[in-house]
């Protein structure tokens, strides 16, 4: 199957070079460019993408008000973030919105199209040497208040000790095959854990799960 892929950003250069790089790709098609946020949101509906490459900074609206609006109205699309740091202010909201992880810009050909590949599967892009740093940082410095204790002990104390445990281990950054080669188990059986845990926490997926662990403060930054 071919992945259906939109590119949302302000500058013509960067649309028109990761268009070039992912077309090259025999398995991703770039169905459809936006040049802000308003219109990427007006665009995922024409268009129907299977994963949107989302600048963060742009005019009219911003990558994150875009992708609160995307996940919200449409449950096909994943949202991949653009930034140019790693360590960008605003790339953690982005996150909380419901993006499904995110890239640097200068990123190479291999990893903007194993980053799509990887959205588009369902997975999360957690890269453990970056984004759990920039989860970490932002847990720490988010303006939005942590889980209270009463939600807390609501929402995770549904989950048995295993499927916590898993939580804790996918906010570290680890794969499912990580986390079954840790607990010595299937990795079969880690994809179980996971769909149970995003079940119980109604959450989109593992990129939120991790957020969720952060701010429930299952997992201590630092």
């Amino acid at each position: 199957m071919t992945i259906r892929v939109l590119i949302a950003d302000d500058q013509m250069m960067v649309r028109e070079g990761f268009s070039v790089l992912l077309n090259a790709m025999p398995d991703i098609e770039v169905v459809g460019e936006a040049v802000n946020g308003r219109q990427a949101v007006e665009r995922v509906r024409e268009l129907a993408p299977d994963v949107v490459l989302m600048d963060i900074r742009m005019p009219e609206m911003n990558g994150i008000e875009a992708t609160r609006e995307i996940v919200a109205s449409d449950g096909a699309s994943k949202v991949l973030v653009l930034t140019t740091f790693d360590l960008d202010e605003y790339v953690y909201q982005a996150l909380r919105a419901g993006a499904s992880g995110f890239l640097l810009k200068d990123a190479s050909a291999r990893q903007l199209a194993d980053g799509v590949r990887v959205v588009a599967s369902g997975e999360a892009l957690l890269a453990p040497t970056v984004t759990r740093r920039l989860i970490t940082e932002f847990s720490r410095m988010a303006q939005t208040p942590r889980l209270s204790a009463a939600v807390q002990a609501q929402q995770y104390g549904e989950l048995t000790e295993r499927e916590t445990e898993v939580l804790v281990l996918i906010a570290q950054g680890l794969s499912n095959a990580e986390i079954a080669s840790h607990l010595v188990v299937a990795e079969s059986t880690i994809k179980t854990h996971v769909s149970r845990v995003l079940v119980k926490l109604g959450l989109r997926d593992r990129t939120q799960a991790a957020v969720f662990a952060y701010e429930a403060r299952l997992v201590t930054p630092g």
